[in-house]
């Protein structure tokens, strides 16, 4: 009798209600003392000094995604290489092997790729640059 979605409407009204309810409790209970200590910005313990938009080195983005492309890459050959055996003695070393041989070409000729075009090559920046110099 009675219907499904009366529940799935209370499980969604609850699911709102609960955080709306606790971010007004925690905005009417907590003490208020504004300062300027508060309101400035926390930069590990130092005072911010000049403009918050600065030049990035993309270099720490492109190793990022190595990382994660090649951290998959054995993520994805370990399992392989615990039921190898067990694969050669099922289906045979080429139905077994190919298509790891293959996966594995494909992450060398990325590798390759990413190489040719600089991405594995760390490169120093010209701010860095000049303060190694005046060292």
């Amino acid at each position: 009798m009675s219907n499904p979605w009366i529940a799935i409407g209370a499980l969604a009204v609850v699911a709102l209600a609960i955080p709306i309810t606790m971010m007004v409790a925690s905005a009417l209970l907590r003490p208020s003392v504004p300062e300027q200590g508060k309101r400035a910005v926390y930069e590990s313990g130092e005072v911010p000094t000049g403009d918050t938009r600065i030049k990035f080195n993309i270099q720490y983005y492109m190793v990022a995604l190595l990382f994660v492309v090649f951290d998959i890459e054995t993520v994805l050959i370990f399992p392989w290489t615990v039921i190898y055996r067990d694969a050669v003695a099922n289906v045979g070393l080429a139905e077994a092997l190919v298509p790891m041989l293959v996966f594995v070409g494909i992450l060398v000729i990325g590798l390759g790729w990413a190489w040719r075009n600089g991405a594995v090559k760390w490169i120093r920046s010209p701010r860095a640059q000049a303060q190694r110099v005046e060292q």
